[in-house]
């Protein structure tokens, strides 16, 4: 019995009667075309489930085949095929909708594993397509406005390619969650996926990091230490603030886009590098390429597709099920169920967000927490937002007697509206865990970013204070 039908598209007739026989001994419903035009008309007339399409042919080549086979079309799946592996080609299929790319000569394997994917998954621009990422990353990418939906599709497209993938947008706009979704959704769903905070980690430290270190490569060292690429090895690795990573560091990175290897700190030996990057910023590559403080070849070798993640401001279209989305979400960690009233969401539309999607999800888990109402109406929302709020990194609040009222006034809130009722179990770890971040950074944009002015301000020493930055994955601007 059949399981797909597809139709196999190439101008070499041995290429056409090889993958005609194997698929058909798979039992799938197999046509095949000689040239685009001819795929064009059996496409309209047969229907096919998947497409396997030669990028180089006479006539309308690859890419144009591809192309109207999108605008007729555009759930249909295909595949393209080449002798020559191109990156640019690759990408350039995939921003034309491909699901996937095998070379020459064609694997049976390979080309069984690209072929259950394709039938087992919907379209990204079929229905459907939100509930398979939902299903796979455990978050759902609301997308009532256009723009979001674009970036989703893409997103499910460009998973299933192996190479790098530059994610831009400002904080707190949910780019790591991305990141994780293109590699439950790939090909490497199965391996690690390792992250690392390039603003996090001291400068000096960096290159041990990310490609390990030998016994002896440097003061301390005292054993050899397993990088980050060693850690990611047939996964994927996050390079997350990518911007901040330093000129030595990003030479090296280049290397193992180049040529696949890296050696540890100290070593002399070659390692492979099995590993996919994905990488993110919120800062202005092109402006620091200008500043001498990012490599333009390391940009373009990253920039091979790029996904803009816009601020929460830009789709307040997609307030409503986000929010709603995070109260389930602190439900099921047993923080009382609620709901909210249209008022309140027409308020939360008109609201700024500067802290973007992470700035609505602790909204809403400090509304689960402190407000013992189940409906949440506009009052409270005006409550919140107009209370005001510890400064984010780089921004001043001018003395410290101002960052003493707003801790206090921060604090205070979590208290508000118990009416002499026992708070909920667990509020002391919650108030801990969401106070410390918007602290920690209050008190360095209090100080202009000088950690050691900071740590006398919060009580603590430098070291426990660094520690809390590297945890927090607090960004460190610092102001004269």
């Amino acid at each position: 019995m059949s399981v797909g039908h597809i139709l196999v598209v190439d101008d070499e007739p041995g290429m056409r009667r090889y993958l005609q026989t194997v698929l058909e001994l798979d039992s799938y419903r197999v046509t095949t075309a000689a040239d685009g035009l001819e795929a064009l008309q059996k496409l309209q007339r047969d229907q096919p489930d998947v497409v396997l399409l030669d990028m180089v042919m006479p006539g309308p080549d690859g890419l144009e085949t591809l192309k109207r086979i999108r605008e007729s079309r555009p759930t249909t799946k295909v595949v393209m095929l080449s002798c020559v592996r191109d990156t640019r080609k690759v990408a350039m299929a995939m921003r034309l909708g491909a699901q996937d790319y095998l070379s020459k000569p064609v694997q049976k394997e390979e080309m069984d594993d690209v072929l259950h994917f394709c039938l087992d998954h919907p379209s990204p621009s079929a229905p459907g397509a939100a509930e398979v990422l939902e299903v796979v990353q455990g978050v759902f990418f609301f997308a009532a406005t256009e723009q979001m939906r674009q970036i989703r599709a893409q997103a499910l497209q460009v998973a299933r390619f192996d190479f790098p993938v530059l994610i831009l947008g400002e904080s707190g706009t949910g780019k790591e969650l991305v990141a994780r979704a293109l590699h439950d959704y790939g090909k490497r769903r199965n391996g690690p996926f390792v992250a690392i905070n390039m603003a996090a980690i001291p400068r000096d430290l960096i290159e041990s990091e990310l490609f390990g270190h030998e016994k002896g490569a440097f003061t301390g060292a005292n054993t050899r230490s397993s990088g980050r690429f060693e850690q990611a090895e047939g996964g994927t690795l996050f390079l997350d603030e990518i911007g901040d990573m330093p000129m030595e560091a990003q030479t090296r990175l280049l290397r193992v886009l180049q040529q696949g290897e890296y050696t540890t700190v100290g070593g002399r030996t070659p390692i492979k590098a099995d590993v996919r990057i994905i990488a993110a910023t919120n800062k202005d590559l092109r402006q620091l390429i200008q500043q001498g403080l990012f490599r333009e070849d390391l940009f373009f070798r990253l920039n091979v597709v790029p996904l803009r993640l816009p601020p929460l401001r830009e789709r307040s279209e997609d307030i409503p099920d986000l929010i709603r989305h995070f109260f389930a979400l602190v439900e099921r960690e047993g923080l009382p169920p609620k709901q909210i009233d249209q008022a309140a969401l027409d308020r939360l539309k008109r609201h700024r967000w500067p802290g973007n999607v992470r700035e609505l999800e602790n909204l809403a888990r400090r509304l689960a927490a402190l407000y013992p109402q189940e409906t949440i109406t506009a009052a409270v929302i005006d409550a919140e937002l107009s209370q005001p709020a510890l400064a984010a990194p780089g921004e001043s609040r001018g003395s410290d007697e101002n960052l003493s009222n707003a801790v206090e006034r921060y604090l205070a809130r979590y208290f508000a509206g118990f009416d002499g009722d026992l708070p909920p179990p667990g509020l002391y770890h919650r108030i801990l865990r969401e106070v410390e971040g918007p602290l920690v950074s209050a008190a360095l944009a209090a100080t202009r970013g000088n950690q050691i002015r900071a740590a006398d301000l919060l009580g603590v020493n430098r070291n426990t204070l660094r520690k809390k930055i590297r945890e927090l994955e607090i960004q460190v601007i610092r102001s004269s």
